[in-house]
């Protein structure tokens, strides 16, 4: 059986959505391109940052999560995809390829998640006190399995007061890096722009009582009363391996747990600074005794709806055809 190739008609509200994943620092490391029927993902070197990811394993993070968003875009359409993570060797730029699949209506999950794309957004501010219920926890651990991922949530203060010390500890690893805090300031935006983190987007500053940490993308200062919540969900997501191709599929398990959590109405944070700093991953390896290896830490609960962050428009991102649109080849399946 033959199948019809992918064009720009295809291609483009799929890429409208896929540019909705997150990335660190909202660096947006992703290009998108038309080859040969297929449409393929590439890490843009030109985004990659070389003091806050110097071994690209965020930028690999942030284009399977937008993969993930790919995906899900083309089984809306009713022409899903099968993905080949990684399929050059000698091109390792290129995180991914989607071929046409058998065309079929999208499933409940499909539809929900998809509904679901432009709601997420990482939300900086302080949680409710409202306790995230048994049936949500499960439906996100559930996610990251689908994806062949794990989630660890922590339960118990104890547990999180050990987690928060490895984060806390590998913040200060941070903070002490000029050159790491230098590429961060880069990435605040004071004004309006497609990419970075606006500073309204940022959390509350920081204060010594906070149990977990966050980045100085806000200039807000905190009302009194307004600390962060005391014992949150908080979530270590995880894969088998830390190859390029791990990394990318931990990028597609980060992005359902995510689009999971919006769609049951959760606000969610990333917390990179353990994974950014190998010493404290070891630390978190240990502390959580599992097999396999770390590759975002979340907080997670219930908010105040924030605002999404800018991007680039689709145009932007999409690479001139490999192959004429609409060549007479078509995709065999299987190939």
């Amino acid at each position: 059986m033959t199948l019809a190739p992918y064009t720009l008609s295809d291609l483009r509200p799929a890429v409208a959505a896929a540019i909705r994943a997150p990335s660190l620092h909202n660096s947006q490391p992703w290009r998108f391109q038309l080859r040969h029927g297929g449409i393929e993902v590439r890490v843009d070197p030109q985004r990659q940052l070389p003091a806050c990811d110097p071994s690209g394993w965020a930028a690999r993070m942030g284009c399977g999560a937008a993969v993930f968003n790919l995906r899900l875009a083309l089984a809306s359409a009713g022409t899903p995809a099968r993905v080949r993570l990684r399929p050059y060797p000698e091109d390792p730029d290129v995180v991914a390829r989607l071929v046409p699949d058998r065309p079929r209506p999208a499933t409940p999950t499909e539809r929900e998640l998809y509904a679901a794309v432009t709601r997420r957004h990482s939300n900086r501010r302080p949680f409710w006190p409202t306790p995230v219920p048994p049936e949500a926890r499960w439906r996100l651990v559930e996610a990251a399995r689908a994806e062949d991922g794990w989630l660890e949530l922590v339960i118990g203060a104890a547990p999180v007061q050990a987690l928060a010390e490895v984060v806390r500890g590998a913040h200060r690893v941070l903070e002490r890096d000029r050159d790491y805090q230098a590429e961060l300031a880069r990435w605040v935006r004071l004004d309006a722009a497609v990419d970075g983190v606006p500073a309204t987007a940022g959390g509350p500053a920081a204060e010594p009582q906070d149990l977990l940490p966050q980045r100085a993308f806000g200039v807000r200062t905190r009302a009194p009363g307004r600390d962060f919540e005391p014992e949150p969900l908080v979530a270590v997501l995880g894969c088998a391996g830390d190859h390029p191709r791990d990394q990318v599929a931990a990028g597609q398990a980060l992005q359902r747990v995510l689009l999971t959590a919006a769609a049951e109405g959760l606000a969610v944070s990333m917390l990179s600074q353990p994974i950014e700093v190998p010493a404290a991953r070891e630390q978190l390896r240990l502390a959580l005794g599992r097999a396999g290896v770390a590759q975002m830490v979340m907080r997670i609960g219930y908010g105040q709806p924030g605002w999404p962050t800018p991007r680039r428009e689709v145009a932007e991102v999409i690479d001139a055809a490999g192959v004429p649109i609409g060549a007479p080849s078509a995709v065999a399946l299987g190939a």
